[in-house]
């Protein structure tokens, strides 16, 4: 399926507004900080020299408008634009949500003032409409193909499927194995706030809490690790999606242990603390694999199935393959007289 010309114009004016809110709060933060080297510190985790003001956004902040500016050209141009928009749509409905409780509560009182926090809230709400409005103009604007020139929408291909199976399973079977060590680790009356927010927790003003958004990312590399091994169309871009925050997230993480100097001494560290530092390295090598295997455009699918090889037989379009008919003479070693069924072939290698 691919996406008609109004629910592309459409989709990519709701990943407009969505780049311009998030942009916005970026550049709040940058005049409010006055030091951009503060805020990228800021958004790495780094415990020390924290801005004279506090900012509204975290990490996911700048992976989020970068998503959205991809999408945004995805949505004119793309095969896959129908999946794209659904994808950006459902990650930041997921990223956004926790803004509707976060930035009235009590906890918040002192950290921001009133008419910031007036406006967080009005901008959570546009962006949660928006996105679902996205959702909306990628599921319901598809149809089929009618021209020959059309591009169909392209599934990854058997190795990148593969390969994006393992790194992203493995990442997303990470994170969710520590958010359940921290149920063991964590106080009673901490845990709860770790998900869903608390005065406990230093949190930017439309960022999620770190709970949750783990939990969402973990799981959504679960999902989108088993819909890559079976070649899912959306597996390209929502994998390229998780792909961004797993390499950021890592990125950030190695800075952040680089700087405090915990890899000199990390063979004499705990074997759970030297898992806590190798996390970031498995995020950062998941997130750049992840990306180069799935930005390749993989093979074309026609009504629901793959184009190409599939499996036994010979290639459905472009050259024909050895042993097979052409213009309707049998192929080589094939019974000639219509007795019998031919064995069949060796099946290709694998395609990227």
């Amino acid at each position: 399926m691919i996406l008609t010309r109004g629910a592309r114009v459409t989709g990519a004016v709701l990943c407009a507004v969505l780049a311009a809110l998030v942009a916005g709060w970026i550049v709040r933060d940058l005049r409010a900080v006055g030091d951009p080297g503060a805020l990228l510190r800021y958004w790495a985790g780094h415990t020390g020299g924290w801005p004279r003001e506090l900012p509204t956004t975290l990490q996911a902040d700048p992976v989020l408008l970068v998503v959205h500016v991809l999408a945004l050209f995805a949505a004119l141009r793309s095969p896959v634009a129908a999946s794209t928009l659904v994808v950006t749509g459902l990650v930041t409905l997921a990223l956004r949500l926790p803004g509707v409780w976060t930035i009235g509560s009590s906890w918040m009182d002192g950290r921001f003032s009133d008419e910031l926090r007036t406006r967080a809230l009005i901008s959570t709400f546009v962006t949660l409409a928006a996105a679902l409005a996205l959702v909306v103009a990628g599921a319901a604007g598809r149809r089929r193909p009618e021209a020959s020139h059309e591009h169909r929408p392209t599934r990854p291909g058997r190795g990148a499927g593969v390969t994006a199976f393992l790194v992203l399973g493995v990442s997303g079977a990470v994170m969710i194995a520590w958010e359940v060590r921290q149920a063991f680790r964590l106080p009673d009356q901490l845990y709860p706030d770790w998900f869903i927010g608390g005065e406990a927790l230093t949190l930017g003003l439309t960022a999620a809490p770190p709970g949750w958004s783990s939990a969402v990312l973990g799981t959504a590399c679960l999902v989108v690790a088993w819909t890559a091994l079976f070649r899912a169309v959306h597996a390209r871009p929502l994998g390229m999606v998780l792909a961004g925050f797993l390499l950021v997230s890592g990125g950030c993480g190695i800075a952040r242990y680089v700087d405090n100097a915990w890899l000199e001494h990390i063979g004499e560290a705990p074997a759970e603390q030297q898992l806590v530092v190798l996390t970031p390295f498995l995020f950062a090598f998941a997130g750049a694999t992840a990306l180069l295997v799935l930005a390749r455009r993989g093979f074309e699918s026609a009504d629901g199935q793959n184009e190409g090889y599939g499996g036994y037989g010979c290639p459905q379009g472009g050259a024909p393959g050895y042993g097979c008919p052409q213009d309707g003479a049998p192929g080589y070693g094939y019974p000639q007289g219509g007795h019998g069924s031919p064995p069949p072939p060796a099946s290709p290698p694998p395609g990227w």
